[in-house]
């Protein structure tokens, strides 16, 4: 048995190298061609890899139960792409089934997007009409068990699914949330998670409002078709537009580019720049203004992130839209999905994207024009709560402009539209953000009618 085994790591160990020298080959053909001096592609780690087969070979030998081949090489994968930065991760296949329903707007589970962080769960955002966001989770809560799991020690993935199971059933989850005194308890009824990205109304005559919870795929076409839902409803131009990404964790790039390209007539939306070639993208405006040139005020917090990011960006830089509320989440990175060949696939992250003037917002976020204190109308709240971020995730990007700044800012407003009536009291007593981007966005479209 042991004979076989030590085969067996030497087999591993031969077929690393193999593939190790092939990469490196071709990687030191590329450097060639393109005068790099890096040094990883001049040299092999070949006392890296000798460690890497003893170590194998210590659990396959000594662990005290047996592991099999494959899960001890897919939990080396895991380790090598979380090791790189938060957001690049290994997809088993049912994983990567569970993603690209996501991106469609219908899937099962809680409703909350969630990253990992120093071995826990933590809550980006709550998405809109959930299950999760009903029974009260907040973004930047910790969660710290699931029904009576702790979760340090699992995977991101074994989290989610624990979390997604059977529409109907029930869940338990334990949060730690800065400002309480004690870990909260949270039951929650699983359900089939169907996200509208796009919600719309008027606030007053001549005002509209637009939120947008996540995007997807077809967040453009929806946008397009609120607006002309807003203008029959209004039965005139619309004066003014307050577009909502608060608490909008992002999503698919693609509908970031149409969303901005909505209210931009000309002009670079957004680039991207990475190592590899097909990494650098440019996105340009397209003719055509869906409000014809009518003020935005864009309201934004701390659970804003990445697409969110790009539309607030492109909009402050083109001098389209007054960005209103904290600064945001700042996950200036973008992830390309790559399918293997066993049905999974990895997330890699290989660029980072930039706003028309070339800001990056890594680890540093949008910056409003006009900021609002975080102010929050109940008597329970005991403490400010400060909001995670992208700069304080372990092994983020750095910003790529040589800039090291660290966030600083509080953030993450758990205020929502959950006005229905949509009158002005219920938006001033219910949501102070949105009172107070009305009253701006009102005092902007008197100015340019005169």
């Amino acid at each position: 048995m042991r004979k076989k085994t030590n085969i067996l790591i030497l087999l591993v160990g031969f077929i690393l190298g193999a593939m190790v020298s092939i990469c490196g080959s071709v990687l030191a053909e590329k450097e060639t061609a393109v005068s790099s001096k890096s040094e990883d592609t001049q040299t092999l780690p070949f006392e890296e890899l000798r460690t890497f087969t003893e170590i194998f070979g210590r659990i396959k030998q000594d662990y005290v139960e047996p592991v099999s081949d494959k899960k001890l090489l897919e939990d080396a994968i895991r380790g090598m792409l979380s090791g790189l930065d938060p957001h690049s991760a290994y997809l088993a296949d049912e994983e990567y089934k569970e993603l690209q329903e996501g991106t469609t707007g219908q899937f099962g589970g809680l409703g909350i997007e969630v990253g990992m962080e120093n071995g826990f769960v933590k809550v980006v955002s709550p998405i809109d009409d959930t299950p999760a966001q009903k029974a009260g989770i907040k973004a930047g809560d910790l969660i710290v068990r699931l029904d009576d799991k702790p979760v340090k020690g699992m995977t991101l993935g074994d989290a989610v699914k624990i979390m997604r199971g059977e529409p109907g059933s029930q869940i338990v989850l334990t949060v730690i949330r800065e400002g309480a005194e004690a870990p909260l308890k949270f039951e929650i009824t699983r359900d089939i998670i169907k996200v509208k990205s796009v919600k719309s109304r008027l606030l007053e005559k001549g005002y509209g409002y637009l939120r947008i919870s996540s995007f997807q795929s077809g967040t453009g076409e929806s946008l397009v078709e609120a607006v002309d839902e807003l203008k029959k409803e209004n039965e005139a131009p619309l004066k003014g537009v307050i577009l909502d990404l608060r608490n909008n964790p992002g999503g698919v790039l693609n509908a970031a580019v149409d969303v901005s390209d909505a209210f931009i007539q000309s002009g670079l939306i957004v680039y991207t720049e990475g190592r590899i070639k097909n990494s650098e993208m440019r996105f340009n405006a397209t003719p055509d203004d869906i409000i014809d040139g009518a003020p935005i005020v864009v309201l934004i917090n701390g659970g804003s992130a990445s697409a969110s990011e790009i539309v607030a960006g492109a909009l402050q830089d083109h001098k389209r839209a007054i960005i209103m509320g904290e600064k945001s989440f700042g996950k200036g990175s973008v992830q390309t999905i790559l399918p293997t060949s066993n049905g999974g696939a990895v997330k890699l992250t290989t660029a980072r994207y930039f706003t028309p003037s070339g800001r990056s917002i890594q680890a540093e976020g949008i910056e409003p024009d006009v900021t609002l204190a975080r102010v929050k109308l109940e008597t329970l709240e005991k403490a400010k709560f400060e909001s995670i971020k992208e700069a304080d995730l372990s092994g983020h990007l750095s910003n790529g402009n040589g800039d090291k700044k660290k966030s600083e800012d509080n953030d993450k407003s758990d205020d929502d539209d959950k006005d229905a009536d949509g009158n002005e009291a219920d938006v001033e007593i219910r949501d102070y953000p949105l009172h107070e981007a009305l009253n701006l966005l009102k005092g902007v479209s008197i100015l340019k009618s005169r």
